[in-house]
Protein backbone atom coordinates (compact mmCIF):
# COMPACT_ATOMS: atom_id res chain seq x y z
CA UNK A 1 0.00 0.00 0.00
CA UNK A 2 1.57 3.62 -0.78
CA UNK A 3 2.12 5.15 2.06
CA UNK A 4 0.09 8.16 3.13
CA UNK A 5 1.61 11.58 2.72
CA UNK A 6 0.86 14.29 5.21
CA UNK A 7 0.47 17.87 3.78
CA UNK A 8 1.91 20.64 5.44
CA UNK A 9 2.12 24.63 5.25
CA UNK A 10 5.76 25.74 5.69
CA UNK A 11 6.51 29.59 6.38
CA UNK A 12 9.00 31.92 5.18
CA UNK A 13 12.19 33.14 7.67
CA UNK A 14 10.47 35.82 8.79
CA UNK A 15 7.66 33.73 9.53
CA UNK A 16 4.57 35.30 7.23
CA UNK A 17 2.69 32.55 6.16
CA UNK A 18 1.88 33.63 2.43
CA UNK A 19 -0.26 32.46 -0.43
CA UNK A 20 2.46 32.88 -2.86
CA UNK A 21 4.74 29.88 -4.18
CA UNK A 22 8.46 29.84 -3.29
CA UNK A 23 8.43 31.55 -0.05
CA UNK A 24 10.90 29.63 1.58
CA UNK A 25 14.05 27.84 0.72
CA UNK A 26 13.27 25.39 3.25
CA UNK A 27 11.94 22.42 0.43
CA UNK A 28 15.22 22.80 -1.74
CA UNK A 29 17.53 22.11 1.45
CA UNK A 30 14.97 19.39 2.51
CA UNK A 31 15.63 17.94 -0.81
CA UNK A 32 19.56 18.05 -0.92
CA UNK A 33 19.64 16.39 2.77
CA UNK A 34 17.48 14.03 1.72
CA UNK A 35 19.52 12.90 -1.77
CA UNK A 36 22.66 12.60 0.73
CA UNK A 37 20.57 10.51 2.97
CA UNK A 38 19.45 8.16 0.64
CA UNK A 39 23.44 8.03 -0.67
CA UNK A 40 23.57 6.65 3.09
CA UNK A 41 25.78 9.49 3.75
CA UNK A 42 26.11 9.04 7.39
CA UNK A 43 26.30 12.94 8.09
CA UNK A 44 25.77 16.13 6.55
CA UNK A 45 26.50 19.82 6.70
CA UNK A 46 25.40 21.81 4.22
CA UNK A 47 24.71 25.48 3.07
CA UNK A 48 23.28 27.39 0.41
CA UNK A 49 22.47 31.16 -0.53
CA UNK A 50 19.16 31.05 -2.39
CA UNK A 51 15.86 33.26 -3.18
CA UNK A 52 12.12 33.39 -2.03
CA UNK A 53 9.86 35.68 -3.73
CA UNK A 54 7.02 37.44 -1.72
CA UNK A 55 4.30 40.03 -2.34
CA UNK A 56 4.73 43.41 -2.86
CA UNK A 57 7.20 44.46 -5.52
CA UNK A 58 7.54 47.00 -7.87
CA UNK A 59 5.02 47.34 -11.01
CA UNK A 60 3.41 43.78 -9.40
CA UNK A 61 6.19 42.15 -9.42
CA UNK A 62 7.51 39.45 -6.61
CA UNK A 63 10.30 40.66 -3.79
CA UNK A 64 13.12 39.41 -4.13
CA UNK A 65 14.85 38.23 -1.62
CA UNK A 66 18.03 36.21 -0.62
CA UNK A 67 17.87 33.43 2.29
CA UNK A 68 20.99 31.88 3.71
CA UNK A 69 19.90 28.23 4.05
CA UNK A 70 21.59 26.06 6.69
CA UNK A 71 20.92 22.13 7.21
CA UNK A 72 22.09 18.95 8.75
CA UNK A 73 21.68 15.75 10.09
CA UNK A 74 24.04 12.84 11.79
CA UNK A 75 27.17 13.07 13.96
CA UNK A 76 26.52 14.87 17.52
CA UNK A 77 24.35 17.70 15.17
CA UNK A 78 21.46 18.74 18.03
CA UNK A 79 19.08 21.75 18.83
CA UNK A 80 22.43 23.09 20.69
CA UNK A 81 25.10 22.68 17.92
CA UNK A 82 22.78 24.43 15.50
CA UNK A 83 22.40 27.19 17.73
CA UNK A 84 26.09 27.48 18.00
CA UNK A 85 26.70 27.92 14.01
CA UNK A 86 24.38 30.43 13.66
CA UNK A 87 25.90 32.25 17.04
CA UNK A 88 29.26 32.07 15.01
CA UNK A 89 27.39 33.49 11.69
CA UNK A 90 26.26 36.32 13.70
CA UNK A 91 29.71 36.73 15.70
CA UNK A 92 31.39 36.99 12.70
CA UNK A 93 29.18 39.92 11.56
CA UNK A 94 29.67 41.40 15.13
CA UNK A 95 25.47 41.52 15.23
CA UNK A 96 24.67 43.24 18.72
CA UNK A 97 21.67 42.45 20.78
CA UNK A 98 20.97 39.25 19.98
CA UNK A 99 18.44 36.98 21.70
CA UNK A 100 16.69 33.95 21.05
CA UNK A 101 12.86 32.88 21.10
CA UNK A 102 11.05 29.38 21.23
CA UNK A 103 8.59 28.67 18.42
CA UNK A 104 6.06 26.59 18.43
CA UNK A 105 3.81 27.40 16.04
CA UNK A 106 5.79 26.89 13.27
CA UNK A 107 4.81 23.84 11.01
CA UNK A 108 7.77 22.93 9.37
CA UNK A 109 9.94 22.95 13.03
CA UNK A 110 9.59 20.35 15.73
CA UNK A 111 7.24 22.52 17.85
CA UNK A 112 9.72 21.94 21.20
CA UNK A 113 12.90 22.30 19.23
CA UNK A 114 12.58 26.15 16.99
CA UNK A 115 13.57 29.04 17.91
CA UNK A 116 13.47 32.34 15.82
CA UNK A 117 17.17 34.71 16.21
CA UNK A 118 16.54 38.44 16.94
CA UNK A 119 19.10 41.82 17.04
CA UNK A 120 16.91 44.11 19.26
CA UNK A 121 13.28 43.49 17.49
CA UNK A 122 14.56 42.67 14.43
CA UNK A 123 13.49 38.85 13.18
CA UNK A 124 16.83 37.51 11.29
CA UNK A 125 14.91 34.11 10.89
CA UNK A 126 14.57 30.74 12.46
CA UNK A 127 16.15 27.38 13.26
CA UNK A 128 15.61 23.85 14.69
CA UNK A 129 14.54 20.47 14.19
CA UNK A 130 12.57 19.56 11.51
CA UNK A 131 9.23 18.39 12.37
CA UNK A 132 9.41 14.23 12.01
CA UNK A 133 5.96 14.20 10.41
CA UNK A 134 8.27 16.85 7.47
CA UNK A 135 10.98 14.31 7.93
CA UNK A 136 8.67 11.06 7.20
CA UNK A 137 7.21 13.13 4.22
CA UNK A 138 10.45 13.31 2.12
CA UNK A 139 11.46 9.19 3.37
CA UNK A 140 13.58 10.12 6.01
CA UNK A 141 13.45 8.50 10.02
CA UNK A 142 16.71 10.40 11.19
CA UNK A 143 16.61 14.08 12.87
CA UNK A 144 16.94 16.62 10.40
CA UNK A 145 17.94 20.01 11.53
CA UNK A 146 18.08 23.82 9.48
CA UNK A 147 18.26 27.02 9.39
CA UNK A 148 16.45 30.05 7.19
CA UNK A 149 18.19 33.35 7.88
CA UNK A 150 17.37 36.99 5.78
CA UNK A 151 20.13 37.62 3.76
CA UNK A 152 18.78 41.22 4.09
CA UNK A 153 18.37 41.31 7.33
CA UNK A 154 21.66 39.93 8.15
CA UNK A 155 23.64 42.71 6.47
CA UNK A 156 21.07 45.74 7.95
CA UNK A 157 22.14 44.47 11.17
CA UNK A 158 25.96 43.83 10.55
CA UNK A 159 28.40 45.51 12.90
CA UNK A 160 31.08 48.16 11.93
CA UNK A 161 34.35 47.29 10.84
CA UNK A 162 36.62 45.09 13.26
CA UNK A 163 38.94 47.10 15.54
CA UNK A 164 42.33 45.90 17.01
CA UNK A 165 41.74 45.33 20.80
CA UNK A 166 44.81 44.33 22.42
CA UNK A 167 45.02 40.92 24.33
CA UNK A 168 43.51 40.85 28.17
CA UNK A 169 46.46 42.19 30.15
CA UNK A 170 44.48 40.08 33.31
CA UNK A 171 43.62 36.27 33.86
CA UNK A 172 40.29 35.56 33.73
CA UNK A 173 38.26 33.31 36.37
CA UNK A 174 35.73 30.53 35.44
CA UNK A 175 32.99 29.37 37.66
CA UNK A 176 30.39 27.00 36.66
CA UNK A 177 26.72 27.01 37.99
CA UNK A 178 23.94 24.57 37.77
CA UNK A 179 20.14 25.83 38.17
CA UNK A 180 17.18 23.84 38.96
CA UNK A 181 14.21 25.52 37.07
CA UNK A 182 10.92 24.79 35.29
CA UNK A 183 10.84 23.02 32.31
CA UNK A 184 9.33 25.69 30.26
CA UNK A 185 11.66 28.44 31.08
CA UNK A 186 14.50 28.29 28.06
CA UNK A 187 18.21 28.27 27.71
CA UNK A 188 17.94 31.48 26.35
CA UNK A 189 15.32 32.93 29.36
CA UNK A 190 18.50 32.07 31.94
CA UNK A 191 21.42 33.03 30.11
CA UNK A 192 19.33 36.70 29.36
CA UNK A 193 19.19 36.81 33.06
CA UNK A 194 23.01 36.09 33.57
CA UNK A 195 23.96 38.52 31.37
CA UNK A 196 21.48 41.07 33.19
CA UNK A 197 22.38 40.08 36.75
CA UNK A 198 26.02 40.26 36.41
CA UNK A 199 27.72 43.52 37.88
CA UNK A 200 30.50 43.89 34.86
CA UNK A 201 33.10 41.43 35.37
CA UNK A 202 31.21 38.72 33.56
CA UNK A 203 32.95 38.06 29.38
CA UNK A 204 31.79 35.23 28.46
CA UNK A 205 28.52 32.37 29.23
CA UNK A 206 28.18 28.95 27.36
CA UNK A 207 25.65 26.09 28.52
CA UNK A 208 27.23 22.67 28.71
CA UNK A 209 25.08 20.72 30.33
CA UNK A 210 21.09 19.93 30.47
CA UNK A 211 19.80 17.21 32.82
CA UNK A 212 16.88 15.68 33.70
CA UNK A 213 16.19 12.84 36.10
CA UNK A 214 17.73 11.15 39.57
CA UNK A 215 17.83 14.38 41.87
CA UNK A 216 15.48 16.62 39.70
CA UNK A 217 11.42 17.12 40.40
CA UNK A 218 9.29 16.01 37.69
CA UNK A 219 8.63 18.57 35.28
CA UNK A 220 12.06 20.44 35.87
CA UNK A 221 15.38 20.59 34.33
CA UNK A 222 18.55 20.91 35.61
CA UNK A 223 20.52 23.83 33.32
CA UNK A 224 24.65 24.30 33.67
CA UNK A 225 26.68 27.06 32.38
CA UNK A 226 30.33 28.47 32.68
CA UNK A 227 30.69 31.81 32.84
CA UNK A 228 34.31 33.37 32.69
CA UNK A 229 34.36 36.74 34.35
CA UNK A 230 37.65 39.71 34.24
CA UNK A 231 38.36 42.65 35.41
CA UNK A 232 40.40 45.01 32.32
CA UNK A 233 42.12 46.72 35.19
CA UNK A 234 43.19 44.37 37.74
CA UNK A 235 43.60 40.82 38.60
CA UNK A 236 40.41 39.16 40.19
CA UNK A 237 40.25 38.06 43.34
CA UNK A 238 38.43 34.76 44.34
CA UNK A 239 35.94 37.08 46.77
CA UNK A 240 35.13 39.27 43.67
CA UNK A 241 34.32 36.65 41.26
CA UNK A 242 31.85 34.87 43.70
CA UNK A 243 30.68 37.97 44.48
CA UNK A 244 29.38 38.12 40.81
CA UNK A 245 28.07 34.92 40.56
CA UNK A 246 25.40 35.72 44.02
CA UNK A 247 24.53 38.45 42.01
CA UNK A 248 23.86 36.43 38.82
CA UNK A 249 21.97 33.53 41.29
CA UNK A 250 19.93 36.20 42.72
CA UNK A 251 18.68 37.24 39.36
CA UNK A 252 17.71 33.87 38.35
CA UNK A 253 15.88 33.10 41.67
CA UNK A 254 13.93 36.20 41.44
CA UNK A 255 12.79 36.47 37.70
CA UNK A 256 13.01 33.26 36.77
CA UNK A 257 12.61 30.60 39.78
CA UNK A 258 15.84 29.14 38.94
CA UNK A 259 17.35 27.95 42.13
CA UNK A 260 21.42 26.51 42.75
CA UNK A 261 21.24 22.85 42.45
Amino acid sequence: EEPRRESFKILNPLGEDTSIMRTTTLPSMLEILTRNYNYRNKNARLYEVGRIYLPGGEDGLADERKVLSMGAYGGEMDFFSLKGAVEAILKELRVEGVSFQAVGHNPSYHPGRCAQVLAGDRILGVFGQIHPLVAQNYGVDAELYCAELSFEALLSVKGSDPVYTPLPKFPSVTRDIAVVCEEAVTVGDLEAVIRKGAKGLLKEVSLFDIYRGKGVDEGKKSVAFSLVLRAEDRSLTGEEADEDVKSILAALETELGAVLR
